[in-house]
């Protein structure tokens, strides 16, 4: 726009000779700009859409923001998302979820939730882990719990058909989340447990479907 905006300002010399509109000069800096601005774009359009999905689980407005390069270099933590409280246990309207989890919801999104890959299935948990936190749950053991129940959905929110939301579910359940540390596992995130909540979704309920 400058340099545009230079030839119109100065379309003559100083002899008064008409000056060549600079083609080459814009398209030298347009593409490159163009180009570097795809992956923006990119990035954008995959927060808006974890964003919508979020939301849809929350229950109320809230965002996504994906760790974009730079602030996973001095990103020193090992969590894949947070959400951040205030001092009144209120969280905040938006998540951070880490660069890896955001690429891999990217991929699955791609490819339509079928034939995920573990780390797929992980991230998928991880946005429905962060949307509770984003609801109000603090208790991390309470959070994944309540966001193991809501994985199918979660799945099916980005594009996943329902047999292969339940599927990602179960394997979740059944894999990972036994896995996890003491911390975040509870003997009451079970069926009949004092932490089910009875949600066609849950893993549980969704094995005894097969």
């Amino acid at each position: 726009m400058g340099v545009a905006g230079r030839w119109i300002a100065h379309r003559t010399d100083a002899l008064g000779r008409p000056r060549r509109f600079p083609a080459a000069s814009l398209v030298l800096l347009v593409v490159p700009a163009a180009v570097l601005a795809v992956p923006v774009w990119h990035h954008e359009q995959l927060q808006r859409r974890l964003g919508q999905v979020a939301s849809r689980l929350v229950g109320r407005d809230v965002e996504v923001h994906c760790q974009t390069l730079g602030e996973q270099f001095v990103h020193a933590g090992s969590e894949l998302g947070w959400v951040g409280f205030d001092a009144d246990g209120n969280p905040d309207h938006s998540t951070v979820i880490t660069r890896e989890p955001c690429g891999d919801l990217q991929s699955y999104l791609d490819h339509h939730g079928v034939l995920p890959t573990s780390d797929e299935v992980i991230a998928v948990h991880v946005l429905s882990h962060e949307s509770r936190h984003l609801a109000g749950s603090q208790d991390e053991a309470r959070t994944e719990c309540e966001a193991v129940q809501r994985d199918a959905g979660a799945a099916r929110l980005l594009g996943a058909s329902a047999a292969d939301a339940h599927r990602l579910a179960r394997l979740y359940w059944a894999v990972d989340y036994q896995n996890m540390p003491e911390s975040y596992r509870s003997p009451d995130c079970t069926s009949g447990g004092s932490w089910d909540e009875h949600l066609p979704d849950a893993p549980w309920t969704a094995e005894s479907r097969q």
